[in-house]
């Protein structure tokens, strides 16, 4: 019997994207390689929208706890640079919220997640965003699989990591592993000692990385990676930001557990902080749920200043003694 005539579960209505946005020689490199560079997803005036919202975003334009408005004399060079990362942006920002439901980038995600799977509808939930800065001379993040933070069990989540910025192999644009995905296997990870080049982020060891691919890409076009693919990123040694949004998909069907263990779930542990965005919904009848906190930051720690008044300094006791600095305008 087919499966969708044996179910009797309530579902939700469903949601039409177009799902002939990539090519059968496209979904098959997926397929094989566990990643995917489309060019010009988004038109440059949809670029500039969001670069424009990201500023917002930094400024505190969106009230909530994390973000508070910045005072008129920061510059928005200043709110940029503060900045390394958002976590779940769309959480406060009503543009960052439909742009992750975007039809032709949802579209191309309805025909990769799940591709693998042989009757898969294309339903597909979202369930996370990051906006990342990465201004001139930040590390980038040392090699690591992103099912290791967010598990998706039947291997279909997807990011689709869309450039704001043009992406390049000076200014850390993504480095992949191809074929990487294929068993699901999840490499250890460990500190590792250079600093230099990547975050204090664990990396993931035991293979061989010879093989790695450069994933540069223009502003407006997305680098579709499966969830147990391989990747890093390096240093940024432009004078140039590299700004992007990573955007979290998973097919619709699968339950995604948090990254921690939820407690008394055990195998129904699921997330219900989602957003469904093309075809059904299947667990509509467990309801939605959004996190209390609403975005999470994280900001560079000692931010380049321009030059500002001296009473713009303080003493700050530091171990033993007073160490004089800038008053800290930037959030925790």
């Amino acid at each position: 019997m087919d499966f969708y005539q044996l179910n009797r579960m309530p579902v939700s209505d469903p949601i039409e994207v177009p799902r002939d946005q990539l090519s059968r020689e496209q979904v098959d490199f997926y397929l094989e390689n566990g990643y995917l560079i489309v060019e010009q997803v988004f038109k440059q005036e949809e670029v500039a929208e969001l670069n424009a919202d990201l500023l917002k975003i930094a400024r505190g334009a969106y009230p909530c706890k994390p973000l508070k408005p910045l005072p008129p004399h920061i510059t928005d060079e200043e709110a940029l640079g503060n900045l390394l990362s958002v976590n779940q942006p769309h959480h406060v920002s009503p543009v960052l919220l439909e742009y992750l439901k975007h039809k032709r980038l949802v579209g191309m995600v309805s025909q990769l997640a799940g591709a693998h799977i042989p009757e898969w509808d294309g339903s597909t939930k979202c369930f996370q965003s990051m906006f990342f800065v990465k201004p001139p001379g930040f590390q980038g993040q040392a090699w690591h699989q992103d099912e290791v933070y967010v598990p998706s069990r039947d291997g279909t989540l997807c990011g689709a990591w869309v450039a704001t910025d043009d992406a390049t192999e000076d200014n850390g644009c993504l480095r992949v592993l191809p074929g990487s995905h294929k068993m699901r296997f999840l490499w250890p990870q460990r500190p590792h000692e250079n600093h230099d080049e990547f975050d204090m982020a664990e990396s993931s060891y035991g293979f061989d990385d010879s093989g790695e691919v450069v994933a540069e890409v223009h502003a407006g076009g997305v680098v579709f990676l499966n969830g147990y693919t391989l990747h890093r990123s390096s240093k940024n040694r432009s004078d140039r930001y590299r700004r992007s949004i990573v955007i979290h998909y998973a097919n619709a069907w699968t339950l995604v557990p948090k990254g921690e263990h939820q407690e008394g779930e055990k195998g129904f542990a699921d997330r219900r902080d989602v957003i469904p965005v093309s075809g059904v919904d299947p667990y509509c009848w467990r309801g939605y749920a959004k996190e209390v906190e609403e975005v999470w930051l994280r900001p560079v720690e000692n931010p380049e200043w321009i030059k500002k008044p001296a009473d713009d300094y303080e003493k700050v006791p530091r171990g033993g003694g007073v160490k004089t600095e800038r008053k800290r305008w930037f959030r925790r």
